[in-house]
């Protein structure tokens, strides 16, 4: 193997933190050097599939940054959303994403998701996406993850979505034309109504 080849494929690995096969395939390397640079300790095996440098720092994000480049349908949401957006006390254990209604469950051992099926509108809109270290991230929008909780109230507990929903107003990051659009594509629209007045009265 080419001393060059291999500098580029680190390099590659310290600019964005983790590399999978395809990101070999898209340079035109062989997805076997990361074998053949795991066994040699120049990598390290983050999860199956993924690789990293041995001393690269895991970001706060890391667990988003996985699931999003091994599941490409995955949107990070309702209890993950929150904790992405900083808003409210609920530390997940779990990754929560939402998948459209037919996909497949993914076959991922770590780590751990709880999944949420949406369709239509309710599972394209409000997606927004950023870069980290050159992964991108997939997750709803806090307008769109709170009335999401409202749909997914009894999963996540009332005590939850309401919570989101006045800190949100509290730290002026509520947009509530956003939250009545994304309200009426979750069918939630009535359901969120009086909260809604009592928070902004």
């Amino acid at each position: 193997m080419p001393l060059t080849q291999t500098a580029r494929i680190l390099e590659l690995a310290r600019r964005q933190r983790l590399l999978s096969a395809a990101d070999l395939r898209s340079h035109g390397w062989s997805p076997q050097l990361l074998l053949k640079l795991h066994r040699t300790g120049q990598l390290q095996r983050v999860t199956r599939g993924l690789y990293s440098l041995p001393d690269s720092e895991m970001t706060e994000h890391q667990s988003l940054v996985e699931v999003c480049r091994r599941v490409p349908k995955a949107v990070i949401c309702l209890l993950s959303a929150l904790q992405f957006h900083e808003i409210g006390t609920q530390l997940p254990h779990e990754v929560w994403i939402a998948l459209p209604e037919a996909t497949q469950t993914p076959a991922i051992d770590y780590p751990s998701l709880r999944i949420a099926r949406l369709r239509g509108k309710a599972y394209s809109e409000g997606i927004e996406t950023t870069v980290e270290h050159g992964s991108t991230i997939r997750v709803y929008s806090l307008s769109k993850t709170i009335t999401d909780c409202f749909k997914f109230r009894h999963k996540v507990g009332l005590d939850v979505a309401l919570e989101a929903l006045k800190e949100a107003w509290r730290q002026r990051k509520l947009n509530i034309d956003e939250v009545t659009r994304y309200a009426k594509i979750n069918r939630v629209a009535q359901v969120m109504q009086p909260y809604l007045e009592t928070v902004v009265a």
